[in-house]
């Protein structure tokens, strides 16, 4: 515990102090006490204890709460689950023991759900996590974090292209990735490219420093995909991949919604307040305001959650790492009481490393982008973003740069959103005049690097390592623009390490707005001659129209 030698206080299982002899003292490799244990403990049960309160009692807690998952959470029994428990409980208890690591990140990609538009910023179910769960983290000695990379709907993107920007988008260290993107898997062939997809993200996570697991959040009924679905969650259990319905977590408190709609009070109706449990967030339960409190009443924006919503998110999120937490804080606590070392077991440097050959082979993802060692490269010109970005723009008179000398001019833009984009109108009247508006700004905008004309000439991207030659470029701004921008777009030419790439095979994937350049490593791909590989796009003589990449995606 790191104490001198000779005598020294320290305090038993209950809190006294006991007189230990100099001989039986330890330096150990973590600054982690059993004091802090106990205040990390007693931090995380009364965050549990209120919240069966408040939810009407452990029973109708955990119906609401554990078994609203694909996969329910069984944290007191050994089940089949177990291994997703232990990933759950080894995650929490290598952040612990880590005395270099001072942050927990939770880091979600997603839709405009995830970003909590029709809402303040500051009523997302990110946030109101941050202030949830974050006093369990601060009793630690850490800070959580809550990376909220959620995006509207006007840049194109979908999960499809967005997936692969994981290390991007958020930290790649990351201790828990959430993915909300599950509006865009409606449909016979989004639903089965959804699987896909999430399948990658969950090998990809797991080539990640911290390997945080992947818990999907959905805001409906459990009842779309679940054969697949099912499928894919046992799959990666042990990996801690698991999905949420929030929909179904509201039933299953008992509230009968379908016999209140049908008496005229649709709960989950747009604009409704009151979920059949609560009529207000706890934080707006002493609101002056009857506006802002009835807002943050709101279930369903339309769509959207509302902040009641959210807080139920937010609620479950919390309280199952906090079951994780505790668990973790008992074998930690074991550990020190017999004299063991936790960092030599906890310690992240201690954690097994993934290789692909250490995960199942494939259900559903396409072995040549998923049985992988390393986790895609992405630079993503939009906001926000929090991690490395993969390729990046070379400077023009780097020694490096084969095109230096080269006309290099393309420049990146954002769009400047309006502080009150997707901000409900009950919000902004009760903010626009204070002093703390800024806490319903949201943080996504559209933006790319951009060429408008044969003045702009190239732009040159310097590729990080790469393990199967993939590469996939996107433009901005729309669903569909990888056509007419990228794919037929003749008044552009784009070369690899110097040599033109031949446009007839190129393809629209992995969505509309992209294309993909290289499919992989073959006999004809030009090899690199300064160390890195090299992508350039060149705007020639006739482009008219701008052309905005928003997104260079290698793997």
């Amino acid at each position: 515990l790191g104490m001198k030698q000779g005598k020294s206080d320290v305090l038993d299982d209950k809190g006294a102090k006991q007189h230990k002899n100099k001989d039986k003292l330890k330096n150990y490799g973590t600054s982690f006490t059993l004091e802090r244990v106990q205040n990390t403990r007693q931090a995380a049960l009364n965050l549990i204890n209120m919240l069966q309160e408040y939810y009407g009692g452990k029973e109708q807690s955990e119906k609401m709460m554990l078994q609203s998952w694909l996969q329910p959470w069984d944290f007191d029994n050994a089940t089949d689950m177990t291994g997703m428990v232990d990933k759950m409980v080894d995650t929490m208890a290598r952040a612990l023991v880590t005395d270099d690591q001072k942050e927990f990140i939770i880091g979600t990609i997603g839709s405009s759900v995830a970003a909590g538009h029709d809402n303040c910023n500051y009523d997302s179910y990110e946030l109101q996590m941050e202030r949830t769960f974050g006093p369990v983290w601060e009793a630690a000695g850490m800070k959580l974090t809550c990376q909220n990379a959620g995006e509207g709907g006007g840049c194109g993107d979908d999960f499809a292209n967005q997936v692969f920007c994981i290390q991007q988008n958020v930290s790649p260290d990351i201790d828990i990735a959430h993915y909300t993107w599950t509006y865009f898997e409606a449909g016979g062939p989004a639903s089965a490219k959804a699987l896909v997809m999430r399948e990658s993200l969950a090998r990809w996570a797991q080539m990640l420093p911290h390997q945080p697991p992947v818990h999907v959040y959905n805001t409906g009924k459990m009842n779309q995909y679940q054969g697949d679905e099912h499928q894919l969650a046992e799959h990666m259990s042990e990996f801690g991949y698991n999905a949420f319905y929030m929909t179904s977590g509201l039933y299953n408190g008992g509230f009968d919604y379908d016999a209140a709609k049908e008496d005229g009070v649709d709960h989950l109706g747009w604009g409704h307040v009151g979920d059949g449990y609560h009529n207000v967030t706890r934080y707006g339960e002493n609101e002056s305001s009857p506006e802002r409190k009835e807002s943050l009443g709101t279930v369903m924006r339309n769509w959207h959650p509302g902040p009641l919503a959210f807080q139920f998110v937010s609620d479950t999120f919390s309280y199952i790492y906090s079951q994780a937490m505790i668990r973790a804080l008992d074998l930690i606590e074991s550990d020190l009481k017999n004299g063991i070392d936790p960092a030599e077991k906890w310690a992240a440097s201690k954690r097994k490393i993934h290789i692909k050959s250490s995960l199942p082979p494939p259900k559903f993802c396409d072995p040549l982008y998923c049985v992988v060692d390393e986790a895609p490269g992405c630079i993503n010109f939009e906001k926000p973003t929090y991690g490395w970005w993969g390729a990046r723009v070379e400077d023009p008179d780097d020694s490096l740069n084969p095109h230096k000398g080269e006309v290099q001019n393309w420049e990146v833009w954002h769009v400047d959103e309006p502080i009150w984009r997707g901000v409900s109108k009950q919000d902004q009247i009760f903010f626009e005049d204070r002093d703390d508006k800024e806490i319903c700004r949201h943080l996504d905008a559209c933006g790319g690097i951009s060429a408008t004309s044969k003045d702009s000439g190239s732009v040159v991207f310097r590729l990080p390592k790469q393990e199967v030659g993939l590469v996939v470029i996107c433009g901005c701004c729309g669903k569909e623009v990888g056509t007419e921008m990228i794919l037929n777009n003749t008044n552009i030419e784009i070369s690899y390490n110097g040599e033109v790439l031949d446009r007839n095979t190129w393809d629209i994937w992995p969505n509309g707005k992209c294309v993909r350049l290289m499919k992989k490593f073959d006999a004809n791909v030009a090899n690199s001659t300064t160390g890195h590989n090299y992508l350039k796009i060149e705007a020639l003589e006739n482009l008219s129209s701008p052309v905005r990449i928003s997104h260079v995606i290698t793997l």
